[in-house]
């Protein structure tokens, strides 16, 4: 869209509650340059006038940050799912159609429950456990190289977008997605979050877990951060099928 261009038009699916049905409203704004969805939907709260010219509510999203790295600010934008602080107006299609990701249940217009993704994170126990009732001094230090693609892991915001894109996320499945699982490897391969490699692993095990991946790499493709999530599934595989010999014959008796 060039400078030209007096105004920028939205189409907003809108939902008042998570029983009441959806319904779409549009609203139009005057342009100004360098305008992203989330300055956009500001200034729709600030005077919450519809296209018909009619007084309306004023739309309810979440945002925290506005730099891509909370992750709060997920909605699916012109059909893709992306955070809406760096979805810049001048590169967006008209009319510019907001939605809620549907992987989670809607709370209210573009604002989703992610609590899926925190109970998987839960599950699969994504934190590196340290007892703090005395100082161990200094922990084992992890090689640089190995750091480097451990930070690549670590910048995993719990955004939900690769959810979104996974077709074995649905409310018919208990598939808990490749953030989580891609968060076990960091954790398992972090010098103190090894200790509890085993309980993460057989976590992945069970139901809604490893097996359910479908392998249809959506979730890499999507991720707006880049991360290796298919990497971090098939190295995932190969510890889940070296754990399962452990649990069958006894880790006593194995070797990595």
């Amino acid at each position: 869209m060039g400078e030209a261009a007096k105004t920028v038009i939205f189409e907003i699916e809108r939902q008042n509650s998570t029983d009441e049905s959806s319904y779409w409203e549009k609203f139009e704004l005057p342009y100004r340059a360098n305008m992203n969805v989330i300055s956009a939907l500001m200034e729709i709260r600030r005077n919450p006038v519809n296209m018909d010219g009619k007084k309306t509510t004023p739309v309810n999203w979440d945002m925290n940050c506005l730099e891509e790295v909370c992750g709060a600010c997920s909605m699916v934008i012109n059909g893709k799912a992306r955070q809406s602080c760096t979805a810049l107006v001048d590169q967006l299609e008209q009319p510019i159609r907001l939605q809620p990701m549907r992987t989670f249940p809607v709370v209210r217009d573009l604002i989703v429950d992610r609590s899926r993704m925190f109970d998987s994170l839960k599950k699969v126990k994504a934190w590196v456990p340290i007892d703090g009732t005395h100082d161990l001094g200094e922990g084992p230090r992890m090689p640089e190289r190995k750091r480097q693609w451990a930070y690549e892991l670590s910048k995993c915001m719990t955004c939900g977008v690769c959810l979104e894109a996974c077709p074995n996320v649905n409310d018919k499945s208990d598939f808990i997605g490749a953030a989580p699982l891609s968060q076990v490897r960091l954790m398992n391969a972090h010098p103190t979050g090894s200790m509890n490699r085993d309980e993460r692993l057989n976590a992945i095990m069970g139901e809604g877990g490893l097996a359910d991946c479908g392998n249809s790499q959506n979730c890499v493709e999507s991720c707006p951060k880049g991360i290796p999530l298919t990497t971090s599934i098939a190295a995932l595989n190969r510890d889940v099928s070296i754990q399962m010999f452990r649990n069958f014959f006894g880790s006593d008796h194995m070797v990595d």
